[in-house]
């Protein structure tokens, strides 16, 4: 019994080891599928990307200036606020 436990334990390896993803053709066959993938691609040119990167930088200036714009306005109004509560309170 002990003989036919380690023969079973054998095949397990075996086949185990057959069955795994790194297997050379298995290897290959996600290689070229994934060459061909790229292939498939459509990459942007080189105009376009600094177009886009234009676009991205001009877009983040223009949201930061607005919210700080409004924080300046909220931290006046609040000042505002704050002297009036004072004036009001002594």
């Amino acid at each position: 019994m002990g003989a036919e436990a380690k023969s079973m334990e054998m095949k397990k390896i075996q086949t185990s080891s057959t069955d795994s993803w790194l297997s050379s053709d298995k290897v290959k066959s996600f290689v070229t599928d994934i060459k061909n993938e790229i292939h498939k691609v459509h990459w942007t040119s080189r105009e376009e990307l600094l177009t886009y990167t234009k676009i991205v930088i001009v877009a983040t200036f223009t949201f930061g200036m607005a919210i700080y714009f409004v924080d300046m306005i909220i931290q006046a109004m609040l000042n505002g606020l704050s002297f009036l509560i004072q004036a009001i309170a002594g």
